[in-house]
């Protein structure tokens, strides 16, 4: 939903009647993954997709009976091997939708506050949960926030308690509680990449993480590396500061991966200090297998347990013989990638 928000935002100001279909679950192959969302207009207009082709016909065709009906349902639909061909899978599976009336536009002034407040969300980069009770009929939403506000008609502890879970596993899921089924979409804010030291790889893995949309931060109390290093894609942030001095001020939650570049102990390990007592998603330290064993030494000498110095990914990056700094920069982006969406 979160990429589709501007046309629902321009589709609700114009007070159209559309419906939002959600892939809630899928088994086998699928073509696209649970939280994949698509809009169908009374018009039959349609943006977005649930299935890459494969099922699309159907949901527009149910669309026309919710519409009417302004009740939600769940649809189950089989992807055939064949199909699943036609769209790069090499085998079938099934998918479970959820096919909606938009539901920010009516009457229920808890409805109508869920849809503003995931609209406030969406737009200023603000992590958040909506929860969809899934009941073939009038349907319910509550939107849970990191700090466990609750948006809609419920004061149910168990169902934020849940939506909280779902936020800190990055992982849109089904729950169920009471014997009632619910759909948590999670929304988390714009990924950080926070890069320990201006070395000159972090040139190129700046532009990287840029283009696969994360927001760059880049510390290291250096003068010489923060103000001489000449970025082909400057960073969102950059800091002549130690690690311990500025890590504070950032969110340091499962939607933050930590490089660590400099090089140099006393800067790695102030870095190193702070992150691996954090709930950060990834902490990644460039250097050869005898520099991780040197620095493991040294954190257990500083208190660490081996299961939080365990955290580390050093060697960093995905094994891809890497040897020129751009090609280094690849292979922590493709590990920092992989860990990204093992939560998908």
């Amino acid at each position: 939903m979160k990429e589709l928000f501007s046309q629902i935002a321009g589709w609700a100001k114009k007070n159209k009647v559309f419906t939002i279909g959600t892939v809630i679950k899928t088994w086998g192959s699928s073509p696209r993954p649970i939280g994949s969302t698509m809009l169908i207009s009374e018009d039959m207009e349609m943006i977005g997709s649930v299935s890459g082709g494969c099922v699309e016909g159907a949901v527009i065709k149910a669309s026309k009976d919710i519409v009417k009906s302004g009740r939600g349902k769940k649809l189950t639909f089989g992807v055939s091997n064949e199909e699943a061909w036609q769209v790069g899978l090499s085998c079938g599976g099934s998918m479970q939708v959820y096919l909606e009336p938009f539901f920010g536009n009516g009457d229920d002034e808890s409805e109508n506050a869920v849809w503003n407040k995931l609209s406030d969300c969406l737009e200023h980069n603000k992590a958040c949960v909506l929860i969809t009770e899934l009941i073939d009929g009038i349907n319910q939403h509550h939107l849970i926030l990191p700090d466990g506000t609750v948006i809609g008609n419920s004061e149910n502890l168990d169902l934020k308690n849940e939506g909280l879970r779902a936020y800190k596993e990055r992982k849109n899921q089904v729950f169920e509680l009471e014997e009632k089924q619910y759909f948590a979409h999670v929304f988390s804010r714009q990924a950080q990449m926070l890069i320990i030291g201006a070395a000159h790889i972090t040139v190129d893995l700046v532009t990287l993480a840029k283009m696969y949309g994360f927001e760059t931060i880049v510390i290291d109390p250096r003068g010489i590396f923060t103000n001489k290093t000449q970025f082909t894609t400057p960073p969102d942030q950059i800091f002549e500061k130690y690690p311990e001095e500025i890590l504070g001020d950032f969110t340091l939650d499962a939607y933050t991966y930590a490089v660590i570049l400099s090089h140099d102990p006393k800067i790695d390990d102030n870095a190193l200090h702070t992150l691996l007592r954090s709930e950060v998603a990834y902490i990644g330290a460039l250097g050869s297998r005898k520099t991780q064993a040197k620095r493991v030494a040294r954190l257990e000498a500083d208190g660490f347990s081996a299961e939080e110095i365990g955290r580390i990914h050093s060697p960093i990056g995905v094994d891809i013989k890497a040897k020129k700094p751009r090609e280094i920069a690849l292979s922590i982006m493709g590990e920092i990638i992989k860990v990204q969406n093992e939560f998908l």
